[in-house]
């Protein structure tokens, strides 16, 4: 499986069981990006995408193959093969956080691009 997430500089995911934040440009980018793969996500997190371009599913250790766009829930390390991590570039208050070290990842990509509602959003593709 291949894991989206979305990181404050703090690693922060959400705060009182709601997303930092959103913005519409990374969200085409993440669709854009899994283009031709399936995307998974769960309920909380599926209003942010157009209905057809996701399947919902609670347990992220179900998937097989695809990505799953993850805010409220992580699955397990040893599942994923990739993490696609966008980042605000700020801090937000947070009272959940990445849990996931990358430090025996290998970082491959890394894009810099404008959101709708953040001047710079990072993507960074981490890979085993």
């Amino acid at each position: 499986m291949k894991l989206i997430v979305c990181l404050d500089d703090n690693n922060g995911m959400m705060f009182n069981k709601r997303r930092q934040s959103r913005d519409r440009i990374l969200i085409e980018n993440a669709l854009e990006y899994c283009k031709g793969k399936e995307l998974y996500t769960n309920e909380y997190s599926a209003k942010l995408f157009p209905e057809s371009s996701v399947k919902i599913c609670e347990k992220p250790e179900d998937i097989e193959n695809g990505y799953f766009f993850a805010e409220n829930i992580l699955p397990n390390e040893e599942r994923i093969e990739e993490i696609i991590v966008y980042k605000w570039n700020r801090v937000y208050p947070a009272d959940m956080y990445f849990n996931i070290s990358l430090e025996n990842w290998n970082l491959t990509e890394t894009v810099d691009f404008e959101g709708s509602s953040h001047e710079k959003i990072t993507r960074e593709i981490y890979v085993r």
